[in-house]
């Protein structure tokens, strides 16, 4: 279980060594996502800022693989294998 608090705010969201965006901010435990995010974004997330508007996305706690000190690694993407 990821404990996800306002010190994670400013945090690069990583999945399969890819950024795919920063955590803007954190409410009542849920991190959002800015997906994609200008450097205007990122001090604002920083300096604890953000805010959750229709560019930010929530954070699945079930999406998280690990929470380290500079970045929040989310679970590896599956692909799927079919048979020919």
């Amino acid at each position: 279980m990821a404990n996800i608090t306002e010190s994670d705010e400013g945090k690069s969201v990583v999945r399969d060594d890819t950024t795919v965006g920063i955590v803007a901010t954190v409410e009542h435990g849920t991190a959002y996502v800015e997906p994609d995010p200008g450097l205007t974004d990122k001090l604002k997330a920083q300096l604890g800022w953000g805010d959750v508007d229709e560019e930010t996305f929530p954070l699945q706690e079930q999406d998280i693989a690990d929470v380290r000190d500079d970045e929040i690694r989310l679970q590896t993407t599956q692909r799927s294998s079919q048979n020919p």
